[in-house]
């Protein structure tokens, strides 16, 4: 699954800029909008999708910030939502164009989630150990998502929320997420435009949702302190490497 990430970038001209090629006419103008937050971001070298945080994704029609865990549109009231959202942050690749939650975001609602990393925890001898997921260079994962925009009725509040895609892992994280052995859902930069564009036939949707192979991505332990979820983990400390003696290598 994909539980945790991390992401850096400060400025979201800079982000903007690096999906350009995606992004409408006047998506500058767009920065000033109050529902983008300006240019600056939030800073997260850990972060759990369990804090439901904003983070900026990219649509079709633009950047916006989107909370993580998805709120389906049919939803009746904020109580029912608060039950779903721990369940929706992840959508199973093999199932979503058949889940209620996600049949019909996948469709026409997919968005592009950027991060730095993200963490997978790896089983070894009864320990849990994390590990610091991350491209080989300077680019940013470019993570599957959908989303919905969620009203509660009781108070007129428009919520955007999405979920990351997941997908069977590939041999690497295989290796690391060695007991659930799932993977988010990593795009080519040549499948971004396809992916967001709602006009995307559903076939080729389907085709697209597959691990992405090992080339790009590099792996290397982090702290344990990460297992405790009481500690403060957004650190940068969070994705420095750390070397376990006990561990078998990748």
């Amino acid at each position: 699954m994909c539980y945790s990430i991390a992401f850096i970038e400060k400025r979201a001209s800079k982000l903007a800029t690096r999906y350009q090629g995606i992004l409408p006419p006047g998506w500058k103008a767009q920065l000033e909008a109050e529902d983008t937050g300006g240019d600056a971001l939030p800073t997260y070298y850990f972060v759990s999708g369990f804090a439901h945080p904003d983070l900026p994704v990219f649509c079709h029609d633009g950047m916006m910030l989107a909370s993580w865990g998805l709120i389906p549109h049919w939803v009746k009231d904020r109580e029912l939502a608060d039950k779903l959202r721990n369940g929706t942050l992840n959508a199973v690749g093999e199932t979503v164009f058949e889940k209620p939650s996600f049949r019909k975001s996948i469709r026409t609602q997919r968005c592009l989630l950027p991060v730095d990393g993200f963490f997978e925890w790896r089983a070894h001898d009864g320990k849990k150990y994390p590990y610091f997921i991350y491209p080989d260079g300077d680019d940013m994962f470019s993570l599957g998502c959908l989303y919905d925009l969620w009203t509660d009725k009781a108070t007129g509040e428009m919520i955007q929320t999405f979920s990351i895609i997941t997908t069977p892992a590939n041999p690497l994280l295989a290796i690391i997420h060695n007991q659930k052995k799932r993977m988010p859902l990593i795009l080519p930069r040549e499948a971004e435009a396809a992916w967001v564009d709602p006009e995307t036939p559903h076939k080729m949707v389907k085709e697209m949702i597959q691990p992405a192979g090992e080339e790009g991505i590099r792996a290397h332990p982090v702290s344990r302190k990460l297992n405790y979820a009481r500690q403060d983990r957004n650190t940068p400390e969070a994705i420095e490497p750390v070397s376990y003696d006990e561990l078998p290598d990748l």
